[in-house]
């Protein structure tokens, strides 16, 4: 992969990590670990919205929609996981 690449998607997860913190209220937990949150997030994005046959379009706009989706689910099972302890 490029360096622009990896930068990208760098850039693409930070953000969707960051939109799911604010969707989730504060679930937020600083850049680095919104930006792996995200970009774990659009693998889970994807394999969600590929398991109903969803498809939000390709670029930018689609994969930070795919990205923050995903990411939100992670910070949902995370806070269930965090509140069973």
């Amino acid at each position: 992969m490029e360096s622009e690449g990896i930068i990208a998607m760098i850039l693409i997860g930070a953000i969707a990590g960051w939109l799911a913190g604010l969707i989730m209220k504060g679930s937020g937990m600083g850049f680095i670990i919104n930006a792996m949150v995200g970009i774990v997030g659009a693998f889970v994005g994807s394999y969600l919205f590929g398991l109903i046959g969803f498809s939000v379009g390709s670029g930018l706009v689609g994969a930070i929609i795919t990205s923050t989706a995903g990411a939100v689910v992670l910070l949902f099972i995370f806070g269930i996981l965090r509140k069973s302890q």
